[in-house]
């Protein structure tokens, strides 16, 4: 069987050429979109996601400030800032980066982020916002899933879903994603018994578990799409995914690679989120 290559790069491009029309008519009014991005670590990974998202910011019109909190911040001094930017009328949206300091745990700090500025969907607000099926917004990572299926013409209702992983920033929110798609969603974990028997149940399955290869061709029924989320560091220093890309290829009738499947839509959603943001600030 053929595997069809779920490649990101089209939509994404089509995602920021609406939304740097978008920024650029909010710009003509009298101000561009503003992002402020919260650091307050000084992890390799998390450092060059930044640049990559001040890059993005650039290319769509839109206004990114990094606020450095430095490595030793306390959870208050984030949660402080955060209140701050977050009735700053001048800032659109807000992004806090991770990791966070040792003891702090996003759970602490998030809820300090105003749920209109929350364009990358953390807080526990948030996420009850979603689960109620309330105008919010959804991580982008989850999004992204969805969003790359629609555009790759994959149904999703009716259609039995797997979803490997169980995380707040991917797990749980896409899972209420696809239930408002009327998917027939399992949400499977590294606790799950037998977890080829589950995955290979389902017509499509989602990695997001965050362990490299995971996922291999045992795991997933002949014609069925996968959907692969990781983004693990292997030995060689580059990206790999969740999924053991040549054991699957073959057997499933669509694959989304990493890099290049996931990772460019969720930029380009991210961006979107700002823009929506700021024009509901207008």
């Amino acid at each position: 069987m053929d595997t069809t290559s779920l490649i990101g790069k089209e939509l994404a491009a089509a995602i920021n050429a609406d939304t740097k029309a978008r920024a650029a008519a909010l710009a003509e009014q009298g101000t561009a979109p503003r992002l402020a991005l919260v650091i307050a670590n000084d992890d390799p990974a998390s450092i060059w996601y930044v640049k990559s998202l001040n890059r993005a910011a650039e290319r769509n019109g839109i206004t990114c400030e990094n606020v450095d909190l430095g490595i030793d911040a306390t959870a208050e001094q984030i949660r402080v800032k955060l209140a701050e930017l977050s009735a700053d009328p001048s800032v659109d949206a807000i992004m806090l980066q991770t990791p966070l300091p040792k003891g702090v745990g996003l759970d602490d700090v998030s809820l300090s982020i105003a749920a209109a500025k929350d364009v990358d969907g953390v807080s526990p607000l948030s996420l009850g916002l979603l689960a109620s099926g309330l105008p919010g917004f959804p991580p982008a990572t989850s999004e992204a899933v969805v969003e790359l299926a629609k555009f790759h013409a994959i149904p999703l209702a009716g259609r039995l879903v797997a979803v490997v992983g169980r995380s707040n920033v991917v797990g749980k929110p896409l899972a209420q994603l696809l239930l408002a798609e009327n998917a027939t969603v399992t949400v499977a974990h590294s606790r799950t018994t037998d977890l080829p028997s589950v995955t290979s149940a389902a017509d499509v399955v989602v990695a997001a578990v965050g362990r490299a290869g995971l996922i291999t061709g045992e795991h997933v029924r002949e014609g069925a799409v996968v959907f692969d989320v990781g983004t693990n560091e292997d030995e060689n220093g580059d990206i790999t995914g969740d999924v053991n890309a040549e054991s699957v290829t073959g057997k499933a009738s669509a694959l989304s690679p990493v890099p290049g499947g996931i990772g460019p839509v969720t930029t380009a959603l991210l961006m979107r989120h700002v823009v929506e943001a700021a024009e509901s600030a207008r």
